[in-house]
């Protein structure tokens, strides 16, 4: 039996709670949305799947789930350049839903952008253990950087680590040939521009996220232990403390369970601490 708790029902939360239904990774759910005709509008349509499931809306039942997603405030627009320009408007979600995370003891997987320094902020101000605080991203941004690969014909599998955002990192050097440096830079700057189309088509990134994140859930869900890339709090590990980054980690039932650390060429190194440089001065901006 797994409970998941979905903070922010709507375009990705929404969709999240759906998948965790109908794929029967959660057998019981509770929505929470400021907007409560929303979060009692998407219990109602997943209800009418005829699935055998129980649903709340009430907040009160968020802090005894095994797994909860965060994935309320405002997603990037147009208008929006970059997911760290989010910060200080996602901050009030941030603070609200920190609230029903009191003495929380399952697992946190927090999606809401700038999200590296949101899954920082949950940690630091909820006191939720490290190794409970996940942050999604990795998957998403591993994803469409295979799609690239592909469309390079470069083989290898596709590992992105960094930030999720304009710092993310791609690793070339796990690739079956070596990839100039060029050819990285070109990619990579696809790679930051590749939800914007999305997001101008539609106005927002939807299916590609929903999507992982299920699976990010699933694999709590199932104590899988699978090695996936996503941002964890980093306590010395690849250099860097004081921010939440994109590694790849063995994920389980009881949340990260191991933090692998890979050796990096001189051009992802040189990226990945751009990113974590970064990634601390949004925390830091956060906490201000």
């Amino acid at each position: 039996m797994t409970s998941l708790s979905v903070m922010g029902v709507g375009k990705i939360g929404g969709e999240v709670a759906y998948l965790a239904s109908v794929l029967g990774i959660a057998d019981e759910i509770c929505l929470y949305d400021i907007d409560t005709a929303l979060s009692r509008a998407q219990m109602l349509d997943i209800l009418h799947t005829g699935i055998d499931l129980s649903i709340s809306t009430d907040p009160e039942d968020i802090s005894g789930a095994d797994i909860a997603v965060f994935s309320a405030g405002m997603g990037r627009t147009p208008d929006v350049r970059t997911r760290a320009d989010l910060l200080m408007v996602n901050l009030p979600a941030v603070n609200e839903c920190a609230a029903f995370l009191e003495d929380y003891s399952g697992v946190l997987i927090t999606i809401t952008n700038p999200m590296d320094a949101n899954n920082y902020y949950f940690h630091h101000h909820c006191g939720i253990p490290r190794e409970r605080c996940i942050g999604f991203g990795g998957q998403l941004d591993t994803a469409r950087f295979g799609g690239y690969l592909t469309e390079y014909g470069i083989l290898g599998d596709a590992w992105v680590l960094g930030e999720h955002g304009e710092h993310q990192v791609p690793l070339f050097s796990c690739l079956s040939e070596d990839v100039p440096e060029g050819t990285r830079n070109e990619i990579l700057g696809k790679m930051r521009r590749s939800s914007m189309e999305v997001i101008r088509g539609k106005g927002g990134t939807v299916f590609g996220p929903a999507w992982h994140i299920a699976n990010l859930v699933r694999i709590v869900a199932e104590d899988a232990h699978a090695v996936v890339p996503v941002s964890c709090i980093l306590n010395g590990e690849y250099g860097v403390s004081g921010c939440s980054l994109g590694i790849p980690a063995r994920i389980g039932r009881r949340g990260i369970e191991e933090i692998i650390e890979w050796k990096l060429d001189e051009w992802e190194q040189a990226h990945f601490m751009e990113a974590a440089a970064a990634s601390c001065a949004l925390c830091r901006r956060a906490d201000e």
